[in-house]
């Protein structure tokens, strides 16, 4: 039987945790994302093998992700790029935001998004 791939049953409190705990960036975009506002499904905290993705949508195979400031050191930097080419090899395109793109210019950011959907 082939490895879970989504949302792997070891991960499950930490994505809990993640998801009961929302930075206010992700607590803001979530606002906007949630119960298909966009016209597509979102889900928070979705695992793909060992990591945890901000949002996800499925229909799209579409990884949101958002950036504060560890995530600009060159150490992360190229974490992040690691962690991009993995999802990728699953069908997963990724598009990352800063957090005060969301406070900033929300409007971009979900016209970005809206973009990146597969219909």
């Amino acid at each position: 039987m082939p490895d879970q791939v989504h949302n792997k049953k070891e991960l499950k409190q930490h994505r809990k945790d993640l998801r009961n705990h929302l930075t206010p960036a992700e607590a803001e975009l979530w606002t906007y994302l949630k119960h298909t506002k966009l016209g597509q499904k979102f889900r928070r905290q979705h695992s793909v093998g060992y990591y945890i993705l901000d949002f996800y949508c499925p229909q799209s195979k579409l990884c949101v992700e958002l950036d504060g400031a560890h995530h600009f050191t060159p150490e992360s930097q190229r974490y992040d790029e690691r962690r991009s080419r993995c999802l990728e090899k699953f069908g997963i395109r990724v598009i990352r935001f800063e957090n005060e793109d969301v406070f900033n210019k929300l409007p971009d950011v979900l016209n970005s998004i809206s973009a990146h959907f597969i219909r």
